[in-house]
């Protein structure tokens, strides 16, 4: 599968909200217990924008127009110190998962994000997700703080792993070439 993705457009909040919707349940991925809303996830889909924290979405290359995927980068902590560390987030649709794609994903964002200003990246994962643990720790995260029991999904407390990766290297040969 090769990986085509683009800017995310407000006409696809609505599919972004479904795929993540999709997760809730499932207890693995968000720590939202109930569906949110398109309204909701206004604020969140306008603080990202092409130049500093996209928000991207692959459609499928058999149905163009049917968002099947997202990632986004996200600010972390919010001060002007910290402009340098993103948050990426993934999510697939039911169809898309355990075809390569967040592989794909995730790989994107590391080559894009010094072009970013990112030389930090993070990903904030419960510790019972076992497979987006896999995945971030196969691209060479490290694990950078874990939180016990910080969350209770259906009565069980959770615990929060933060996993980051420095690009300085990959800066480095950017800047190189």
């Amino acid at each position: 599968m090769s990986l085509s993705y683009r800017d995310a457009t407000l006409d696809d909040l609505p599919a972004i909200v479904a795929i993540y919707n999709s997760t809730v349940p499932s207890r693995q991925v968000t720590a939202d217990l109930e569906p949110v809303s398109v309204e909701s996830r206004l604020g969140w889909f306008h603080a990202h924008g092409p130049q500093k924290r996209p928000l991207w979405v692959v459609e499928d290359a058999q149905q163009p127009g049917r968002v099947i995927a997202w990632l986004s980068f996200s600010d972390f902590y919010g001060r002007p110190a910290y402009q340098r560390t993103a948050e990426v987030s993934i999510y697939l649709d039911e169809s898309a998962r355990g075809r390569g794609l967040g592989k794909q994903l995730l790989a994107a964002s590391l080559a894009a994000a010094p072009a970013l200003g990112i030389d930090s990246v993070l990903g904030f994962i419960f510790g019972h997700n076992e497979a987006s643990l896999r995945l971030f720790r196969a691209f060479g995260f490290d694990t950078w703080g874990s939180l016990p029991r910080v969350a209770v999904l259906d009565g069980v407390e959770r615990d929060l792993v933060i996993l980051g990766k420095r690009l300085d290297a990959v800066a480095a040969a950017a800047n190189a070439a």
